[in-house]
């Protein structure tokens, strides 16, 4: 556990036992939702990667255009 982490906890160890749950309800929702985001971003990575690609050999044929370009 990392030192911010365990004086959170620590600081949260003195609060009433409803503001504790309110706190974890939070922290466990985060973690679940960081849990889902890095499920989703995996299922789509093969598709991104293909994207990265396509996109990275059209610019190797001169097929696209300089970002300032198209900025101005």
């Amino acid at each position: 556990m990392t030192a911010l982490l365990e004086k959170a906890l620590e600081k949260a160890q003195s609060l009433p036992e409803q503001e504790q749950d309110a706190i974890a309800t939070q922290i466990l929702a985060a973690i679940e939702s960081e849990h889902a985001w890095q499920a989703r971003f995996a299922a789509k990575r093969l598709i991104l990667e293909g994207m990265a690609e396509e996109a990275m050999e059209r610019d190797k044929k001169g097929e696209t255009m300089d970002l300032d370009d198209r900025i101005h």
